[in-house]
This record gives C-alpha cells, structure tokens and sequence, in this order.
C-alpha cells in the first residue's frame, strides 16, 4: 500500500493562504470610502400636542391620601 505524499502539502496551503489574502485585499479595494465622514444634520420638528400647552400632573395611584 502507497504512502501518502505530503511533502507538497505546506507550500499549498501557505501559497492558498497568500493568494486568498491578495484576492480579498483587491475585493476591498475596489470599495470607495469616504475620507472624512461627517454626521448628516437631521432637522428635529418639534410637533405641538393639545396638552403640552397647559399644565397637568400625573398622580400616582401609591400616593394619594387614603379614603
């Protein structure tokens, strides 16, 4: 029964490793990234409500007297 070679199996693997790193480093280089992101300015419109114009206060049922 033959003996399995594996002296080749070295410079394989590290020349797979070499050219999946190279095909991965053309893949992003392909990308356009900005060079100096700035945050977008969002316009926040404040909606005026019915009960924002008058006061209220919110009671909490614990903290009323007892009856």
């Amino acid at each position: 029964m033959p003996q399995l070679d594996t002296s080749t199996w070295f410079i394989t693997i590290l020349s797979m490793i070499v050219t999946l790193f190279f095909m991965f480093q053309l893949k992003l280089s392909k990308y356009n990234f900005p060079e100096n992101p700035e945050p977008k300015l969002v316009a926040t419109s404040k909606s005026t409500t019915p009960w924002e114009k008058k006061w209220t206060k919110i009671y909490f049922p614990h903290s009323l007297p007892l009856q």
